[in-house]
């Protein structure tokens, strides 16, 4: 401690001495607020400073003393550029849409180029042209384009298609679309004399005689001839992956090598052909028959349409190679036509038998009714509507 009277202690302390030392800290007069108060200031003096704002305070703040501003606008939002997908990516899309075209196109014009042809022009005097299109389709037994497996299963040979058991004329207009099965147990007449079946045309004349023989019993002029083989049939319905048919009792039928239960079911091409050659089954035979033709036909058909079939390009490859496999056109028949043959296979279309009746001289053979087929047969040269009382399944009058 310092000792009294010392000037250390005086410092801490006081003293009584009234003239402080002069290192002393000295008392500064506060300056009054008044108006007489002195305006001048001490140079020396400590001044109050201004208060920094908040926004100075941190960093980036304005020094002390400056002027405070006010706070600047935040910056603005850079805008989002849209993505943009590059003009390559975007020439691909009409491309790709050029290439499928020129896939769906091309395919058949392909396949068309392996089709076989047939003079299929008949001799002599035949009917006008006519309104609409019509077109003979007829089933041959060939099967010369079957696996080894499939004739063993068929127990068939290798034939070459002598043999015809579907004749359908199938006719397309303004007045509709109208599938007109012709018994192959139907009587014609011939031009030496006498009568005769009309598959037994095709077996010694192929298909010239035949459509001759057609033209001669309905008065219709055929446009354009198609040949499906066995290969054809079983081939396409298996490059569809199966077709439905609805057979109204069960069907067993070892010489068509069928056994199916009644009702509707998916089945294979073996079994489609069957279906539609059975004739031993039910009690009108081959008029049975020829309507399950229409109806695999007609399957086929709504197959053929499913947006699967042109999505899939495997499958749309392999239902035009199946199909080319064992069908023969007529030459003049351009691939234009056959597209349109093809549409016309599918969707509404009537379907009848020509209307018949047993004939007089055997009743296995049937024979065109006089009363009922000409009504049928005028609505197709006039490309008119069908009458319902001409058109019958099985073509035998409706009780």
């Amino acid at each position: 401690m310092p000792e009294k009277g010392t000037p250390e202690y005086d410092w801490l302390y006081g003293g009584s001495s009234q003239k402080p030392p002069s290192d002393a800290t000295q008392k500064v007069p506060t300056q009054g607020s008044g108006r007489g108060a002195s305006q001048a200031q001490r140079p020396d003096e400590t001044r109050v400073m201004p208060v920094a704002r908040r926004e100075a305070r941190g960093s980036g703040g304005q020094p002390p003393g400056r002027p405070s501003t006010s706070s600047a606008a935040p910056p603005p939002r850079p805008e989002k550029k849209r993505r943009r997908l590059p003009r390559l990516r975007l020439g691909l899309i009409p491309l790709l849409l050029l290439l499928v075209l020129v896939y769906l196109a091309g395919v058949p014009l392909y396949h068309w180029t392996t089709l076989d042809e047939v003079d299929a022009t008949p001799a002599g005097d035949r009917p006008g042209d006519q309104p609409g299109t019509n077109y003979l389709i007829v089933g041959s037994d060939k099967a010369d384009d079957l696996t080894d497996e499939q004739r063993e299963v068929l127990d068939t040979p290798e034939r070459g298609g002598t043999n015809t058991d579907t004749i359908i004329v199938l006719h397309t207009g303004s007045g509709g679309r109208t599938m007109m099965s012709i018994p192959r147990d139907t009587l014609v007449e011939v031009p030496d004399g006498g009568t005769q079946m009309i598959n037994a045309a095709f077996a010694s004349g192929g298909a010239p005689l035949l459509v001759q023989r057609v033209e001669a019993l309905t008065g219709i002029h055929i446009d354009h001839y198609v040949e499906l083989g066995f290969g054809s049939v079983i081939n396409t319905v298996d490059a569809f992956g199966g077709v439905q048919i609805c057979p109204k009792q069960d069907m067993r039928d070892p010489r068509a090598r069928l056994d199916i239960k009644k009702g509707c079911q998916e089945v294979d091409g073996l079994t489609a052909l069957g279906y539609s050659r059975s004739r031993y089954v039910t009690a009108l035979s081959d008029l049975d028959r020829v309507a399950r033709q229409r109806e695999v036909i007609s399957a086929v058909g709504d197959e053929a349409l499913s947006p699967w079939t042109f999505v899939n390009p495997v499958r749309y490859w392999r239902i035009n190679d199946a199909a080319s496999g064992a069908i023969r056109v007529d030459e003049e028949m351009n691939p234009l036509d056959l597209g349109r043959f093809a549409l016309a296979m599918t969707g509404d279309t009537r379907t009848c038998t020509m209307p018949n009746l047993p004939a007089p001289s055997d009743p296995n053979r049937i024979i065109a009714d006089p009363e009922r087929a000409p009504a049928l047969f005028d609505a197709i040269i006039e490309d008119a509507g069908v009458p319902g009382r001409a058109c019958t399944p099985t073509g035998r009058a409706r009780q």
